[in-house]
């Protein structure tokens, strides 16, 4: 794929994502309708957008590739988790330091990245995508969660395990990929049922995206420093070591692409959401998902432009 043919993907998904900005300005997507919605996407129609993706013959050059994507995925974010704890160590407020590190170090790879590798490559993308949404939830679900922990907390490996098992994403890639090494397929009056729900999957995830965005603070963006450099890594520089991950291990074509795209995306909304669940204060980190989303429009394609010449 051409930059160009990218980049005029990014803008059409972008432009759904306006309309999400439309429809919520003019009173037709309330907040809960848009919770509603996040949700049947992210536990319904997410898993059957996945396991679609894994209908496909299987070849040993695919599951290969899909080894060497998670290596590089895998080393990738020990990188970024190990120098955001460097950069972030003497920031002094509690509240801003876990959004900072948190939100660096994790991207949109679920709501926003297989979206994306959905609009530019088809159940191709889902397909290799689902490594970088593996380890996005595997490491959210237990380095992340131990950012907002503290020394005495009880919530221990067992609770970890358990919120990994349950994502029924994580479900969704284990019973796609035992039905690809299997050779399993779906009859086809299913599998028609998966192509209509996949259809669903872009546009709806977009719409919901950009309605999200109404809320955005733009009247109260302060530039402070340590959320500025955590905008930083999230959109550019962590991407950058992506990159040479991938390239380390020799993962090329679409696997390639796809992994770069969803390491580029912007940072995750969950760095609101533990924010939420532990009490902190949640401005830092709607500061950061919020930039970093509005940014990636244009760091999205830059990263994929510097993919191609480094």
């Amino acid at each position: 794929m051409s930059f160009t043919q990218l980049a005029t993907q990014i803008a059409l998904v972008f432009c759904l994502m306006l309309f999400g900005v439309i429809i919520r300005r003019s009173g037709h997507l309330h907040q809960t309708t848009a919770n509603d919605l996040t949700d049947m996407l992210l536990y319904y129609i997410s898993p059957l957008v996945i396991i679609h993706a894994f209908q496909q013959p299987f070849s040993p050059s695919s599951l290969h590739i899909l080894g060497k994507t998670a290596a590089a995925v895998c080393a990738s974010c020990l990188i970024s988790i190990g120098l955001s704890k460097l950069l972030f160590m003497r920031v002094k407020d509690p509240s801003k330091q876990r959004a900072a590190k948190f939100g660096s170090v994790y991207s949109n790879a679920g709501f926003m990245g297989i979206p994306l590798a959905q609009a530019l490559f088809g159940s191709a993308g889902v397909f290799y995508a689902v490594i970088s949404l593996a380890a996005f939830n595997i490491f959210a679900w237990t380095h992340g969660t131990s950012l907002y922990q503290g020394p005495h907390s009880k919530s221990g490996w067992r609770a970890k395990a358990k919120a990994i098992i349950v994502n029924p994403n994580i479900g969704a890639i284990l019973i796609g990929l035992a039905m690809f090494v299997f050779s399993i397929h779906l009859p086809g009056q299913v599998n028609q049922f998966l192509t209509y729900v996949s259809d669903l999957f872009t546009p709806l995830s977009m719409i919901v995206i950009g309605s999200s965005l109404v809320d955005m603070p733009l009247r109260s963006v302060t530039f402070d420093l340590p959320i500025m450099v955590s905008l930083l890594l999230r959109n550019l520089f962590y991407p950058v070591i992506a990159i040479l991950m991938l390239k380390l291990c020799a993962v090329t074509g679409t696997a390639f692409t796809t992994s770069v795209i969803l390491a580029s995306c912007p940072a995750a909304g969950m760095v609101v959401l533990f924010a939420m669940r532990n009490g902190d204060d949640t401005k830092p980190g709607v500061m950061l998902m919020s930039l970093s989303t509005l940014l990636s429009l244009l760091t999205i394609p830059l990263v994929y432009l510097l993919s191609t010449v480094i």
